[in-house]
């Protein structure tokens, strides 16, 4: 096993493991990026995202990692949010997820940046449990929120009055 990052011959495997992300997390409906917008998003030459893949010694994709460099005005330094983790459910149980997690909290500490952080579905107990073994903590105190759709439209369409 070995964790690559991801080249653009790779967009249609992300695109799958984001399908098969979805459907795990009962939406399927939900995941609409295209070939497109994940070539862009990973290999525009400013990209905005990264990803990291479990490839195995046949050459197979057992799961990844996409993500994105965040900043904390609090620590004064970049950081890593975790957008999705995923591993092929028949791979689970290898290790794959934490050499995963491992190699981007490697590339926190390399580059200085003090933050490594990423949700978790209340629902997700094996997860929740996993990421606690490993020292992560819940930020049970915030609240996620977000505008998208009809209200981001009205949003950006309202004034201050």
């Amino acid at each position: 096993m070995k964790i690559r990052s991801a080249g653009p011959g790779d967009v249609q495997i992300i695109l799958d493991l984001i399908r098969d992300l979805a459907i795990y997390e009962k939406e399927e409906d939900q995941a609409k990026a295209t070939a497109d917008q994940i070539h862009e998003a990973l290999f525009a030459t400013d990209p905005t995202a990264y990803c990291e893949l479990v490839e195995l010694e046949d050459g197979s994709i057992a799961g990844f990692a996409l993500w994105f460099k965040n900043y904390s005005t609090w620590t004064g330094t970049a950081g890593i949010y975790l957008e999705d983790l995923f591993i092929r459910p028949q791979y689970r149980g290898e290790g794959y997820g934490k050499a995963l997690l491992i190699y981007l909290a490697k590339k926190c500490i390399d580059n200085g940046w003090k933050r490594f952080q990423w949700w978790v579905l209340d629902w997700n107990e094996p997860s929740i449990a996993f990421y606690k073994s490993l020292g992560a903590v819940p930020m049970d105190e915030w609240t996620v929120f977000r505008v998208s759709g009809d209200a981001l439209e009205r949003l950006a369409k309202s004034s201050l009055h």
